[in-house]
């Protein structure tokens, strides 16, 4: 079964001066569609009453909720599917577990991890970065730059590929005329001066 996927992905983060639930709440008003939770550093007893709070701002604004890693959680809050950032997971087993009705993202650092995410059959998109250097997550993987992605024209890639690492209002343009699909930022909102502003900006140069 195909998937919608967004070509605009929004990541929250943890921040000093921002809730999750409030970061999703100003993308939302913004027009942001695709929203990916990433909390990594809570237990499922806050994880879950906050999901769901974030949940109901995604069901108001008619935006698809995805769950970074926590798949597990899947059955017991409203989100629409799981990222996967572990390398080495087993897809075909997430699947099973998750159901066809879930979306089912991963990512990949080179050729080769994209290629063997694409011939599982069972993942909808893939993340693929990352793309210039950035403090949202450890990363000690090649920064692929614009050229990592131009690569993509010339391999047999049929999965949805979202450019996603480091990157900044003025790549949006430059990548989009790459091989991917669509992009995915966390920080050049985040820490924007105008957050709901650098969305709307984000989202005119991806469509």
């Amino acid at each position: 079964m195909k998937k919608y996927i967004s070509k605009f992905h929004y990541l929250t983060q943890d921040l000093p001066n921002r809730s999750h639930v409030e970061q999703v709440q100003i993308a939302c008003e913004a027009g942001a569609n695709w929203i990916q939770y990433r909390c990594m550093s809570k237990g499922d007893d806050e994880l879950i009453p906050e999901i769901h709070q974030i949940a109901s701002i995604c069901d108001d604004w008619g935006a698809t909720l995805i769950l970074t890693n926590h798949y597990h959680l899947l059955d017991k809050v409203d989100a629409q599917g799981v990222h996967i950032e572990d390398f080495d997971a087993d897809f075909a087993a997430i699947r099973e577990i998750i159901t066809d009705e879930k979306t089912l993202g991963a990512s990949a650092t080179n050729i080769e991890a994209l290629l063997k995410i694409q011939h599982s059959g069972v993942v909808d998109y893939c993340g693929y970065g990352p793309f210039a250097h950035t403090d949202t997550k450890p990363n000690d993987k090649p920064l692929l730059g614009y050229e990592g992605y131009r690569v993509l024209e010339r391999q047999p890639i049929e999965i949805p590929v979202i450019a996603v690492g480091g990157i900044q209002l003025k790549d949006v343009e430059p990548l989009m005329k790459t091989g991917i699909y669509g992009i995915a930022v966390s920080s050049a909102v985040n820490l924007s001066l105008d957050p709901k502003g650098m969305v709307k900006e984000i989202y005119r140069r991806v469509y």
